[in-house]
């Protein structure tokens, strides 16, 4: 026991660094480097195929096809019924103008709260608006409401809907601006079950679109809609981009330069333009695929064209240099409709401090001068007087009255569409074999993962033996691709004789260095009883980590978040590096990789049962889960057969766990879009079958210990497979007998197999 206790001492203190010192800083930079090159050849690509579209059959051929593949990439949507079902709550008067308070409804059972302001005495079918507020506040916002009240007493009507998450369809406690991290989370929550935050603001333009037509004051070719800066504008130029219904459009922020941008822009900003623009945790920022794909914003804003479009700036607009506005220029010239075509902008910017800079709310008085102007020339909306007595917000809330109950939280009805859609997939998959259910997942995680095909054995950069008193070991960097690179440990046993060793795989968020210092006893106990234990850093983790925050504002969220619009998860680029991994060990002759198992670690504590999920700013931020060895370990024996078993823990109880409350504490990283469209990790996890599997403290989707009823629904797959060899399957709580498991398993398995 003593010799075995300072094994583990030695490995606890083994430094683990492979890089050396002058390295280490750079590589830190490593992904954002690797994501950023991928990101600006995508934006080549897209002025190549512009500068190819020479006639007007060109750009609509290009357009065409890349607006559809936005709309494939939103989500699975159902055809809705006409009317719209709507209910009236009340109706206040101004001077010249009502609002009606009521909610209509947009997908089957969710309703939308909406004010519509309207003239009081309509004189025919006149224009409409729709409003799309921003981040910043709800609906009843003093900005919209002038906005409102003076195009209603103008002749206009005026729909200003209540977006997901915000003001009375916020399932949180409110507070400054945290509908910027529900935005995050419902984004994540979509994304699982298949579908978008942005695909279902888009059907809400549509719903809403549908109401106006229902109404008998409305032009059905006057149909305007305005998107206000800080979200309100990506939410528009999509919505109208998929909807020819909407006559008018005026963007805040979107296909363009944005408020973060340079000013003034550089002489060569034609070709060294940021046109894709790089991700964060705002998923209608950075669409999915919109990289990959081809519908970068200003294709999207582009696609507005021949409609009437103001091209609109919240702060000072570089005109002269803003690459984009020439190409708008050019495809309204194609369609001969130049006139159609506008701007408006603000001054200063995104960092100065009113008034020399123009912050606004939603859309402010600078800027409606020409909106006001282009209204007048495109749909003969008289310049107004501006109107701006303002009435209670509290007066504009439209939730039924007390003892009715509030709007149902959206996170429970994507559950009851997660649930629907893991049915499904588990209809699918119903009396498959383990094998036949093994190449079903494989196909369905390949096309949600990415690239994880590992290609040619990765070239051996660095490769440094060295002895310690009882194991030896080597310090290798491994490059499975041009601008990656895996630092990687082989920790060997001290033996005599050639036979060749068993190896256990280890993998963690943290690294290779953090789970040596959390896991010391169990690597001892390993490399004691004659296994081999290898300990790679996949790319963004341990020595090539980017540091900061591993919360939704972290540097990791944003080069995550563009892996997605580059159409890669950072999940599938790490499962790639794990399968390179186990390339390299099968060139080595003292490894017999047929003998290997996964081992899935997490460095992340859970949160207490009972955690009250403080606001933004608000005591300590909740820890977040690390689930990543778990899923590398799940998915990589999903993937490769030479894995005889796997041990994972702190894996999340499933991504449906992810939608069972309001707050989720997953990183982006670990996302997979569509995961619970293919089942959820269940049945990947049963696809396994025979090989033995054990689940070691599994957490929820706010990183707190699963409960029973939690564990036994994300398991049930599994189990119902493992019925017959119930001991293959172990759910465990006991973190001391991880690596004597791994053993027994490795020296069974090499017993059944003949080895």
């Amino acid at each position: 026991m003593d010799a075995l206790s300072d094994l583990a001492t030695a490995l606890r203190n083994l430094d683990a660094a492979v890089l050396p010192p002058d390295r280490r800083e750079q590589m830190a930079g490593m992904l954002a480097r690797y994501v950023q090159a991928k990101q600006e050849a995508a934006s080549r690509q897209s002025t190549a195929a512009w500068r190819q579209a020479r006639f007007l059959a060109d750009w609509e051929s290009l357009c065409s096809e890349r607006i559809e593949r936005l709309r494939r990439s939103l989500g699975r949507f159902p055809a809705l019924p006409r009317p719209v079902p709507f209910r009236l709550f009340n109706t206040l008067e101004g001077e010249g103008f009502a609002v009606e308070n009521f909610t209509f409804e947009g997908f089957p059972g969710v309703s939308i709260p909406a004010n519509l302001y309207r003239p009081l005495s309509p004189r025919g079918k006149g224009p409409a608006f729709i409003l799309i507020h921003s981040h910043h506040r709800p609906k009843e916002q003093g900005e919209l409401q002038d906005m409102s009240m003076t195009w209603a007493r103008a002749g206009c009507t005026v729909l200003v809907p209540e977006l997901i998450g915000h003001g009375e369809r916020g399932w949180h406690r409110p507070g400054p601006r945290q509908e910027y991290r529900f935005r995050h989370i419902a984004g994540i929550q979509l994304a699982l079950i298949g579908d978008s935050l942005m695909g279902w603001m888009a059907l809400e333009v549509a719903r809403a679109v549908d109401f106006l037509l229902g109404r008998p004051q409305v032009d059905p070719e006057r149909i305007i809609l305005i998107g206000s800066v800080a979200g309100g504008g990506d939410v528009a130029a999509v919505g109208a981009a998929l909807d020819s219904r909407i006559s008018g459009i005026v963007p805040f922020n979107f296909g363009g330069p944005q408020p973060e941008s340079p000013y003034p822009l550089p002489d060569d900003a034609e070709d060294s333009f940021d046109y894709m623009g790089s991700g964060s945790w705002e998923s209608t920022r950075c669409l999915a695929r919109s990289g990959s794909e081809g519908f970068l914003p200003w294709v999207i804003v582009g696609s507005l064209a021949p409609r009437a479009l103001v091209y609109a700036h919240e702060f000072s607009w570089d005109r002269e240099r803003d690459p984009v506005w020439p190409r708008l220029q050019q495809i309204y010239n194609l369609y001969g409709a130049g006139d159609h075509l506008d701007y408006t902008h603000g001054a200063g910017v995104l960092t100065g401090q009113p008034p020399e800079a123009t912050h606004c709310t939603n859309v402010g008085p600078v800027h409606r001068e020409r909106i006001h102007a282009a209204m007048e020339r495109w749909f003969s909306i008289p310049i107004p007087e501006e109107y701006s007595r303002r009435m209670p917000e509290e007066a504009l809330r439209c939730l039924p009255p007390v003892g009715s109950g509030p709007v149902r939280p959206l996170y429970e009805f994507w559950a009851e569409t997660a649930d629907a859609r893991i049915s499904e997939a588990g209809h699918h998959l119903a009396g498959s074999k383990p094998e036949a259910m093994r190449q079903s997942l494989r196909r369905a995680w390949t096309g949600l993962l990415g690239d994880i095909e590992p290609g040619r054995v990765p070239a051996v950069r660095q490769r440094e033996p060295f002895l310690q008193d009882g194991f030896s070991g080597l310090r290798v960097l491994l490059e499975p691709e041009p601008g990656i690179e895996i630092p990687l440990l082989l920790l060997l046993p001290s033996r005599s004789g050639t036979d060749r060793l068993p190896v256990v795989i280890g993998l963690s968020q943290g690294g290779k260095a953090s789970l040596l210092r959390s896991q010391a006893d169990a690597a001892a106990a390993l490399l004691e009883s004659g296994v081999a234990l290898c300990l790679p850093d996949v790319r963004g983790t341990g020595e090539t980590a980017p540091g900061g925050t591993r919360s939704w504002q972290g540097a990791d969220t944003d080069i995550a978040a563009t892996g997605l619009m580059l159409g890669r998860t950072m999940l599938g680029a790490r499962l790639r590096d794990v399968r390179s991994v186990i390339r390299w060990l099968e060139t080595l002759e003292e490894i017999e990789s047929d003998r290997l198992a996964l081992w899935g670690d997490s460095p992340a504590e859970p949160n207490p049962p009972g955690l009250t999920d403080p606001l933004i700013g608000e005591g300590e931020t909740p820890r977040y889960a690390e689930p990543l060895g778990g899923l590398l370990a799940v998915l990589g024996a999903l993937y490769e057969e030479s894995v005889q078993a796997v041990s994972a823990s702190g894996l999340m109880a499933g991504y449906r766990s992810a939608l069972d409350e309001a707050y989720c504490y997953l990183p982006l990283d670990c996302i997979v879009p569509g995961a619970l469209a293919a089942g959820d990790l269940g049945p990947a996890i049963a696809s396994l079958f025979p090989r033995p599997v054990r689940i070691e403290r599994p957490v929820d989707g706010r990183n707190i210990p699963a409960s029973d009823v939690v564990a036994d629904r994300f398991l049930a797959p599994a189990h119902q497979v493992y019925a017959v060899l119930p001991e293959r399957l172990a759910l465990s709580d006991d973190p001391e007998n991880c690596a004597g498991w791994l053993v027994r398993t490795l020296k069974r398995e090499s017993s059944q197999n003949g080895v």
